[in-house]
């Protein structure tokens, strides 16, 4: 199975999985955000998790597709203007421009709800037992200590530790916070794509532990190769206002570390990826894919 056709077919059940009903615009709205293209690196996690650990694909499909309506679910509320204020997502209006801030905010709600809907309604193979476990972990990771406590972590710090003039306030603090609301608000989604689809394959605790192991070192390398990227790159290349978090005083890895010590950073943490799926008898070629293409964007 190729990066693509994982693509392809998370691409058809999303859209198959969102009808649009009465009262429309509400699940015009949610469909907008979960339907723009992107690399649905989450979902195809899931999947290739699942394969790799000898379960079937067509069995995660569900629960992958429920991932990628919750990442979807946490930028909708991220760009709202009472948050991070952004016009602009993977190149597109965000939700609020296009819908306004109100039904946005419903949408977001709505999708945090309908996702595991999805998981309960198509996931016919599954036992009660996993089905179960499956909706614990979304419920783990979806609420007050998962991606909202990241959210919140993130927004209560912007100021705090790198107030006007770029001067660090209480390092030890900061670089203590900076790891929690990068584990949170990046690294617990890639967390619950990973553990979904070795849950689902039927993997054993020692097996669940590695690959959840394996999720939270990936996911705080994404968040590493996003904070560089606000940096070096352009609007065109990465769909989204740039800068802010600098103007804000927002807590990122390079403005607490510097832009070279976080490309140090960021190339450990992915090398530690790749030593994770040898040991462990666990490597993928999509993986190691998706891992030299952060390098290439960020690394160099």
């Amino acid at each position: 199975m190729q990066m693509n056709n994982y693509i392809e077919i998370i691409d058809k059940k999303l859209d198959e999985y969102i009808k649009i009903e009465y009262p429309e615009t509400i699940f015009k709205s949610m469909k907008y955000t979960v339907t723009l293209p992107g690399k649905r690196l989450r979902p195809v996690m899931c999947l290739e998790t699942c394969r790799v650990l000898g379960g079937e694909i067509e069995d995660a499909i569900p629960a992958a597709c429920a991932v990628e309506m919750l990442h979807a679910q946490t930028l909708i509320h991220d760009d709202l203007p009472c948050m991070d204020n952004d016009d602009y997502r993977r190149g597109k209006l965000t939700n609020h421009k296009v819908f306004g801030e109100a039904i946005a905010t419903l949408a977001g709600d709505a999708l945090l709800t309908y996702a595991p809907q999805i998981i309960t309604k198509y996931s016919d193979n599954l036992s009660s037992s996993v089905l179960i476990r499956v909706l614990n972990e979304y419920f783990q990771y979806a609420g007050a200590r998962g991606v909202i406590a990241g959210q919140v972590v993130d927004m209560e710090s912007e100021g705090k530790y790198i107030p006007e003039g770029g001067n660090i306030i209480n390092r030890q603090e900061a670089e203590k916070t900076l790891e929690y609301l990068h584990i949170h608000k990046t690294s617990d989604l890639f967390q619950l794509a990973m553990r979904t689809g070795a849950i689902i394959a039927g993997a054993d605790d020692d097996k669940l532990s590695a690959v959840t192991e394996f999720a939270k070192t990936f996911g705080l390398a994404f968040q590493i190769a996003d904070d560089i990227l606000d940096e070096i790159s352009t609007f065109e290349q990465m769909g989204k206002t740039l800068g802010k978090d600098k103007e804000e005083g927002k807590l990122t890895y390079v403005s607490l570390f510097g832009l070279e010590e976080a490309k140090c950073k960021l190339t450990c943490l992915l090398a530690k990826c790749h030593d994770i799926m040898n040991e462990q008898n666990m490597y993928s070629v999509i993986f190691a894919e998706i891992i030299e293409k952060i390098i290439q964007r960020a690394g160099k």
